[in-house]
């Protein structure tokens, strides 16, 4: 076997799927975080491209990864690489034969696969480029269904469906080391799912969300708008502890009318708890509470690893919190009395973004993350709409569009310091961490974006005579 040594000066090739593009440099960076290994790319790296080069990796720390991936779709260790296949047969003789020797003497058995990016190969010309390897010094057997060792021809013939080359832009050759964890994005898919409702979060999103909060075993997870729990089911797969909070006691309770088509009421087991207890993962299930995020109910001390959560945005889902119409209901110093009902009050958007960093602040531990989604109108975006404090450090902003007109970026935030460390800066706050209002009139530039579009359609309507 190669040495241990020379087992960290090889490079790895990740595939990656081509869907979430703006989420996948950001999971990569925290799964390799995780293992205190950074983001190394080979030179000419394109973010954009489905086939990324990296350095200064061990096999461990590869396998890791694509434990953990929904945007990798498999990673190999990478014997060659080219514009051309006379490039890649260069670059294949001059790796190292000791490097080889493991996975090609005449007691292992192998398989060569084909892949292409954005073209179709007829088998035959597959069988074709396979047998254009017989340079390769394989001297083992050649095993179809069960083979100890997995070889892959990946070639990229770029990224634009309708206009595709002859040839390929590039072309990679390596032994498999394992596959992302696409399938998860299948097995917990909302639509089968025990408990749902009208807002709960893609699968494949919410296992990102965990990758980019680098969620871990034993981890302590909060979601204060914890709606169905699609967040809690995420981290629990990777061995957290989940909790979250939410103002709706039906949904908490699982109680009211059912999102389900062709089903008028929610059963009586349709609930957070059941959702984890479908995927084995019941035992990681803290609790949930009826809670307003705007008035915390914590302890101030730091108490999760992480929080995750995706606010409502006053589309699908209203904005409230609890409050009161009559000023004399509440007592100088802020409390109630016991007598008082709360009532439903509009939570701007801006409020609910400058108290979720300022709970994040106070409740998370120093390296802990953030993860929430802010939506955006676009024509106006600009970095500056951002939220910021002072004890959070910014570590990627990522888009996902919604419409011509709309989208939703999905932040993530890291703790850098404790909120008692900024006493002495009370007289000089930073005017990055007041809260920008523009976020209030999301709803409204929304539904305005719609009724623009439905507007021209009418019209296009008349002047086609339909």
């Amino acid at each position: 076997m190669a040495s241990s040594c020379s087992r960290t000066c090889l490079q790895y090739l990740l595939h990656l799927a081509h869907d979430n593009l703006d989420f996948r440099l950001p999971e990569i960076k925290a799964l390799l975080a995780l293992r205190a290994k950074p983001f190394l790319p080979c030179e000419n790296f394109n973010e954009q491209s489905p086939f990324w080069c990296l350095n200064s990796l061990t096999e461990e720390d590869v396998r890791s990864v694509m434990a953990r991936s929904v945007c990798a779709k498999s990673a190999f260790e990478l014997w060659g690489r080219g514009r051309t296949h006379s490039e890649l047969r260069t670059s294949l003789l001059n790796y190292s034969p000791e490097k080889m020797s493991p996975y090609v003497h005449k007691e292992s058995t192998y398989r060569i696969n084909v892949y292409t990016f954005n073209k179709t190969l007829l088998f035959a010309d597959r069988i074709k480029k396979i047998d254009a390897l017989e340079y390769l010094p394989f001297e083992g057997t050649v095993s179809l269904k069960s083979p100890q060792h997995i070889f892959c021809l990946l070639e990229d013939y770029g990224t634009d469906p309708n206009n595709i080359p002859e040839h390929p832009n590039y072309v990679y050759f390596g032994r498999w080391i394992a596959d992302g964890q696409r399938e998860l994005i299948r097995s917990h898919s909302v639509k089968s799912r025990h408990f749902i409702g009208n807002t709960s979060m893609d699968a494949g999103l919410s296992f990102i969300m965990t990758n980019h909060a680098k969620v871990k075993e034993n981890d302590l997870v909060f979601d204060p708008f914890v709606g169905t729990g699609s967040l809690l089911v995420a981290c629990s797969h990777f061995g957290a502890y989940v909790c979250g909070t939410d103002i709706d006691y039906n949904t908490i309770h699982g109680k009211g009318r059912s999102s389900r088509k062709n089903q008028k009421w929610r059963g009586p087991d349709e609930n957070i708890r059941a959702n984890l207890r479908q995927y084995g993962t019941q035992k990681m299930y803290v609790d949930v509470m009826v809670s307003d995020a705007s008035k915390p109910v914590w302890r101030n001390a730091a108490l999760f690893d992480a929080i995750i959560t995706d606010p409502p945005y006053g589309i699908r889902e209203s904005t409230r919190k609890t409050g009161s119409h009559k000023d004399i209901a509440k007592a100088p110093d802020g409390s109630y009395a016991d007598s008082h009902v709360p009532v439903s009050q509009a939570y701007n958007l801006s409020d609910i973004f400058a108290d979720l960093l300022h709970f994040s602040a106070q409740h998370l531990v120093v390296g802990g993350r953030l993860v929430y989604w802010l939506p955006v109108y676009r024509p106006e975006y600009c970095e500056e709409m951002i939220p910021h404090h002072a004890c959070l450090q910014l570590v990627s902003n990522c888009e996902q569009t919604l419409s011509s007109h709309t989208s939703r970026r999905l932040i993530t935030m890291e703790k850098i310091k404790e909120p008692k460390e900024l006493d002495g800066l009370a007289g000089a706050p930073d005017p990055r961490c007041s809260p920008y209002h523009g976020h209030n009139a999301f709803r409204e530039k929304y539904f305005s974006g719609l009724n623009k579009r439905s507007s021209k359609e009418d019209t296009r309507a008349d002047v086609d005579g339909k």
